[in-house]
């Protein structure tokens, strides 16, 4: 039983890849430095639209997929910490990538999943303005694709 639980603990501190799973991780002394930092310099994190995001993802032809399922609401009332959904029945799934299109950086997290993960993430992310919530999944080395619309009363981010 205890080498399960460690396999289950290796497991999910591999699955954490978000940008604030790490700074979670960093503080609470369970990664050290170097390793955050380099999770934050990887240039995706810098696209500053739609289609550089995508280049850098090799995800520019990506499928739009209705096994993909997105819970966000219709309407967010502070753009601060808008609670985003995501689940996917796909078969061989690697990793969720979530983009909000009209953020001033598009990619909001990556998540890389073991193979034996359930495809299901929930989080809170920064969003500027309304926007739409597009997320991708990478399953067997293909990119697929969903999307939805969030209205945003306050913002959250600054330029």
């Amino acid at each position: 039983m205890v080498a399960d639980m460690k396999t289950s603990r290796r497991q999910a501190l591999k699955a954490v890849s978000a940008v604030g799973g790490w700074a979670a991780l960093l503080a609470a002394g369970l990664v050290p430095a170097p390793a955050a930092r380099a999770a934050a310099a990887d240039p995706m994190f810098d696209a500053t639209n739609l289609d550089a995001a995508l280049k850098l993802l090799g995800a520019e032809s990506a499928a739009e997929s209705a096994q993909i399922t997105i819970t966000a609401p219709d309407v967010a009332e502070d753009g601060r910490a808008v609670a985003i959904g995501v689940a996917s029945r796909l078969p061989g799934i690697e990793r969720i990538v979530i983009l909000i299109d009209d953020n001033p950086y598009v990619v909001a997290a990556n998540i890389v999943l073991p193979a034996t993960t359930l495809a299901e993430v929930n989080t809170r992310l920064k969003m500027k303005q309304s926007s739409n919530v597009r997320v991708l999944v990478q399953a067997d080395g293909r990119f697929f694709t969903a999307r939805r619309e969030v209205k945003v009363t306050v913002g959250g981010c600054g330029v």
